[in-house]
């Protein structure tokens, strides 16, 4: 075996369909906007203060990149702001309607079966 991932020792895990394509989507796009920036990878890895080859990993769609090290390049890309903005459950429809309601602490399994 000569790939990427059986070279750093890593067995290759098997995605669900949906996040594969979201991780696929999410490399491209970050290459895409670093290029718009009119950087090198260097550039960015420098700014984002993370190695030339964990950047070249997050491109190239290795799903073993930290969340941190995630962030710390969208900071470099100015992105950090929109992306914790997508996650906010509260910039959802489901999230504002529900935004009276008081959240619990701690979420406890249901019974979900007809007579539970």
């Amino acid at each position: 075996m000569n790939d990427k991932a059986s070279d750093r020792g890593l067995k290759k895990r098997r995605l669900p369909p949906g996040v594969s394509r979201a991780l696929n989507g999410v490399s491209e796009d970050l290459a895409t906007w670093r290029k718009l920036a009119g950087l090198t990878q260097a550039q960015l890895a420098d700014r984002a203060g993370v190695s030339v080859n964990t950047l070249r990993r997050l491109e190239d769609a290795d799903g073993g990149i930290s969340l941190e090290n995630l962030l710390r390049v969208l900071r470099a890309l100015g992105l950090v702001e929109g992306f914790a903005r997508a996650l906010d459950p509260y910039e959802s429809d489901l999230g504002r309607l529900r935004s009276e309601e008081r959240l619990p602490q701690r979420v406890r399994t249901r019974d979900l079966t007809p007579n539970g």
